[in-house]
């Protein structure tokens, strides 16, 4: 009985210890952050990484502007060191989605962001989520925002990467 008690009281506790601590490092789906309340850079990444508190996720803050085949910029993300730390990745479409902010043009993302460098003509950022027998998702941020299948690049194949760190990474690399 005391060891039930116990257990009990510790839930109770970490509950309420930790229920507006995850709240703010965006643990909680149904909440949106407006405009640059959205988003944080983050000092310890030497302002290199962004903080997004809608996924949780770390966005670089400047992704590369270099153009990569599908494998070139999962070894890009996988082998990164940005803000002294290592654990990038490239993201799924659903997450690399999660950016786009439909309300907006050149570039499709949330007022007040702080990213540097992104591309919205007409190239495309690679994601990890596959289609078979086809090129992974790509995504747009462009005036005709777009998520496809494939390459673009002139039908080369070759895109853009934008690495993340945190969140699931569920689709296979």
């Amino acid at each position: 009985m005391k060891t039930r008690r116990s257990v009990t009281l510790m839930a109770v506790l970490v509950a309420a210890c930790c229920s507006p601590l995850l709240a703010q490092v965006g643990q909680t789906w149904d909440q949106q952050f407006p405009g640059p309340n959205r988003f944080k850079v983050l000092s310890a990444f030497n302002n290199a990484a962004v903080f997004d508190k809608e996924t949780g996720l770390v966005w670089e803050r400047t992704p590369s502007s270099s153009i990569f085949v599908p494998e070139d910029a999962h070894f890009h993300c996988n082998t990164l060191l940005l803000g002294n730390r290592f654990g990038w990745r490239l993201p799924t479409v659903q997450e690399l989605a999660s950016l786009i902010d439909l309300t907006q043009t050149n570039p499709t993302l949330p007022l007040g962001n702080p990213f540097t460098n992104i591309n919205f003509t007409d190239d495309l950022y690679w994601t990890a989520t596959t289609s078979t027998n086809n090129p992974p998702y790509s995504v747009s941020f462009g005036g005709n925002t777009q998520v496809t299948v494939g390459g673009g690049g002139g039908g080369n194949g070759s895109n853009l990467a934008w690495c993340v760190r945190g969140g699931q990474g569920v689709d296979v690399q």
